[in-house]
């Protein structure tokens, strides 16, 4: 009986041993609500309006049943994938995320490097914190940059490029936010950016000191790819709100294609007809995406649309996905019904606000060894394999 019993070293890093305490995505969540001040957390975890475009996006996931094969040698099991033509260790992108540093102070620099530690591509944001410049330092290829077309023509081929300058593989242009969706839990919270040290915030940083520490021991949070806007940040953040443009068309696409020279994704296709437009308009690949439920409240789940949008232009562009996936199974399912890849949004965020990269990088962990046991358990040796013959609609 003694033999059977071992003393546990106590991990002292208090970031490890919270990490270690995470065993899945909704782990993370749980932690990063403790350990962010309600502002903050709400608007990682928040959506538009009521919320239901958000929910949907999950539920969707339980109307596929998984349909296993038995006695299949799965003692190999190849995870990475092509994603518009280079190797990716797994098919699974960290996406475009705003405001990263009010997270944690190392941003998108944390996330950048857990992603070049796991051999996968990420996505720095038009709205990052840090420069896209010093992200593309931070990581290594393939780096992907998300663009939104601005009211400014002229910045937004000064950002495209940038990215290009600066070693972009691929661009990635935002269609579904010619105007901000209504996010009513940052209007309750009052959620300003930068923070503003109101009675109501100091209140509640005071029960979260890490946080506050890390906030004021970093340089401001403002957009840092609008470098030309004197002011301060709350000029800096004044402007960009003036740029979202809601008179952008698919006449815009052609001269940004050109002016880019390189893969070209449009993130935000719902339906066919727009994946048809977006291969007549000669993107590379479409993501099906609905803003993780950011901005019209009631549309449905991207999972529900990937087949229609699959069937329509799979043939002529890869197509990936993204909302609401928290678990190795729903990678599975986007990929059998026809995605290359998922972008993950708000798994990467609840990590990082947990333990900075090593969280970011547990967010990947957690998801790729349920993939992989996914495919074990179907009897299926590559993500390669994955089609609709593994799925059955309840």
């Amino acid at each position: 009986m003694v033999a059977l019993l071992r003393v546990q070293r106590p991990e002292l890093d208090g970031d490890r041993r919270r990490l270690a305490r995470c065993h899945t995505v909704a782990d993370l969540r749980t932690t990063a609500r403790r350990r962010l001040p309600r502002a903050v957390f709400d608007y990682v975890d928040g959506a538009a309006e009521d919320e239901v475009t958000m929910r949907r996006n999950r539920t969707a996931f339980d109307e596929w049943e998984l349909m296993p094969s038995v006695l299949c040698d799965v003692g190999e099991v190849e995870l990475g994938t092509e994603v518009l033509g280079a190797r990716s260790a797994l098919p699974l992108v960290l996406g475009p995320t705003g405001f990263t540093r009010m997270v944690h102070p190392d941003g998108e620099l944390a996330v950048a490097r857990a992603a070049a530690a796991r051999g996968i591509p990420y996505t720095a944001a038009t709205l990052g914190t840090t420069s896209l410049e010093d992200i593309a330092a931070a990581g290594s290829p393939p780096q992907w940059f998300q663009l939104y077309v601005w009211r400014d023509r002229g910045l937004c081929k000064e950002l495209i490029s940038r990215a290009r300058e600066a070693g972009y593989r691929a661009l990635v242009l935002t269609v579904d936010t010619p105007v901000p969706g209504a996010r009513e839990r940052d209007l309750r919270n009052g959620l300003t950016i930068p923070p503003e040290l109101g009675l109501r915030t100091l209140a509640d940083g005071a029960r979260r000191p890490h946080w506050w520490w890390g906030l004021l021991r970093s340089e401001a949070v403002t957009f840092a790819n609008v470098r030309h806007v004197a002011g301060g940040p709350q000029a800096v953040m004044e402007f960009v709100g003036r740029q979202f443009d809601p008179t952008v068309t698919w006449d815009d696409i052609a001269w940004m294609v050109e002016a880019w020279g390189g893969p070209f994704v449009v993130k935000g296709v719902l339906t066919a007809a727009d994946a048809r437009r977006a291969a007549a308009a000669g993107v590379d690949a479409v993501v099906v995406s609905n803003h993780g439920g950011r901005q019209l409240d009631h549309v449905g789940a991207t999972l529900t649309a990937l087949s229609e949008v699959v069937d329509a232009v799979g043939a002529d562009l890869e197509v990936l996905v993204d909302s609401g996936f928290r678990r190795g199974t729903d990678v599975a399912k986007a990929l059998a019904l026809g995605a290359r890849a998922v972008l993950l949004g708000r798994p990467q965020l609840y990590g990082l606000a947990v333990g900075g990269q090593a969280g970011v990088e547990r967010a990947v962990d957690l998801l790729a060894a349920e993939l992989r046991r996914a495919l074990q358990l179907l009897g299926v040796t590559d993500v390669a394999q994955l089609d609709r013959s593994v799925l059955r609609r309840r």
